[in-house]
């Protein structure tokens, strides 16, 4: 069974619906939590591109995510999610970090709850894969001597270039929506937790987004039981290699 702990709003719906569903077709059970108890919601925005102006068709998911993130709010266990705080790593195979922008993702984000959840999976050597946001929470899951459990990892997540590029496309209208942290940036936060700036891999430029025929337009990283990835268009290459790990 995969952990898909979900954030109670906003979360990205490209990054959560499309792993769960490639998860579920590949004959794993997903099961999802939130803060709560209560089903999550998705970044409406992020379904409905209202707001988004003239960028709408480069920054709204994409149809397949729209429709597997319809699919996945009907599923039971998505509509009974357990509590964060009843969680074990070991009762887990492998544990999946979405990624999503807009305010409401801070409490997921720095949920300590998470945070140490995180810690034991990586302690475990189970298979974790964070997206976006979700390498943030991962970088900032510290283990019992206060060491970032991504300090010695190669990894990549949402790039500075990308987050100011969809703020710059949009902030004259939505502010800060697309600045979960307006003061920093995800890479800049995710790469002070490193030993080494050389640990971080920016990957190829992304001019589009990947999907199940053409996943050679994603890109992510693999450190051991680590697979890292920086937005919606590397989920299917995200996914895919997550789930090479599950089988090793």
């Amino acid at each position: 069974m995969i952990l898909m702990p979900l954030s109670s709003q906003d979360f990205d719906p490209t990054e959560a619906a499309i792993p769960a569903r490639l998860l579920r077709q590949a004959g794993f059970q997903v099961c999802f939590a939130t803060a709560d108890g209560r089903p999550a919601l998705p970044d409406s925005r992020m379904l409905d591109g209202k707001g988004l102006g003239i960028w709408k068709p480069v920054l709204v998911a994409r149809k397949d995510a729209v429709l597997a993130c319809k699919e996945m709010m009907e599923l039971s266990e998505y509509r009974n999610p357990r509590l964060y705080s009843d969680l074990r790593a070991d009762d887990f195979d492998g544990l999946i970090l979405h990624g999503g922008h807009a305010p409401g993702m801070r409490p997921y984000l720095e949920s300590a709850v998470l945070q140490r959840l995180v810690v034991d999976f990586m302690k475990q050597n189970k298979p974790v894969g964070a997206i976006c946001h979700g390498v943030l929470l991962l970088a900032r899951s510290r283990d019992e001597s206060g060491i970032s459990v991504v300090r010695h990892r190669r990894l990549t997540c949402l790039l500075r270039k990308q987050e100011m590029a969809a703020y710059y496309m949009t902030g004259l209208w939505l502010g800060n929506y697309y600045r979960t942290y307006p003061k920093t940036t995800t890479q800049d936060e995710v790469m002070s937790f490193l030993a080494s700036p050389d640990q971080f891999e920016e990957g190829p430029t992304a001019l589009a987004r990947d999907s199940e025929s053409h996943r050679n337009r994603g890109f992510c990283v693999r450190d051991g039981n680590l697979i890292t990835a920086r937005w919606p268009g590397d989920v299917y290459s995200f996914t895919h290699a997550f789930l090479d790990l599950l089988r090793r």
